[in-house]
């Protein structure tokens, strides 16, 4: 019996769904030095798009990864900069308070002079001036508020009690009207208003260093 001769199989044989069987063409090995270039070019630029698209993502999550740790940090930093702000605010009035004290002690008729001064038109038709100040003040104050009674024009009567008040505290009758000081009371309203201000503005006060955004 006479035919075409039987194919030999091989292990690249394919056989297709009509039970034919072809051998499918081998892959190319050698190539040329131009072909290997394009080959390995490729490969490069792929591989670079890869490395490419891996570090963009990398870096997509490192910054969501900052984003989220500025955020949490950032009412930390705003209680931080409000504590600053309350410490500053008390060292500034404790330095107020250590100078005003200083100066009183050095000038303890200078506030009376200065009150007597800016009443000059509300007293100048007054006949008598009642002033009150602490006993260790009371004797020198008679002298002190004639000089400043003769520069302003007031030719009234001034009369001095001993009264107990705070240091440097005094207060000024003229009949129509009176004026009063107390050094204690003012720094308690200074520090009350300093205070009222810096819970009002709370953790949204202005930043710190200027053209800073909190």
């Amino acid at each position: 019996m006479t035919g075409s001769p039987h194919q030999k199989f091989g292990f690249d044989t394919v056989f297709d769904n009509a039970g034919g069987a072809y051998s499918p063409p081998r892959p190319k090995r050698l190539f040329t030095a131009d072909e290997v270039e394009a080959l390995r070019a490729q490969a490069f630029a792929e591989g670079e798009q890869q490395a490419l698209g891996s570090m963009a993502a990398l870096q997509a999550q490192a910054l969501a990864q900052i984003a989220a740790i500025v955020g949490q940090a950032l009412p930390k930093l705003a209680s931080v900069a409000h504590e600053h702000r309350e410490g500053s605010a008390e060292l500034a009035l404790a330095c107020a308070r250590a100078i005003a004290d200083a100066a009183l002690a050095r000038f303890p008729y200078a506030p009376m002079q200065a009150a007597l001064e800016n009443l000059a038109r509300e007293i100048e038709a007054s006949p008598r001036l009642v002033v009150s100040a602490p006993p260790e003040l009371a004797e020198g104050v008679q002298a002190a508020l004639a000089e400043t009674a003769q520069a302003i024009g007031y030719a009234g009567a001034i009369q001095v009690r001993a009264a107990p008040l705070g240091e440097a505290a005094f207060s000024i009758d003229f009949g129509d009207g009176a004026a009063a000081f107390d050094p204690a009371a003012a720094a308690e309203r200074v520090a009350a208003a300093l205070n009222a201000a810096l819970a009002a503005e709370g953790l949204h006060a202005e930043p710190l260093i200027p053209g800073s955004e909190s």
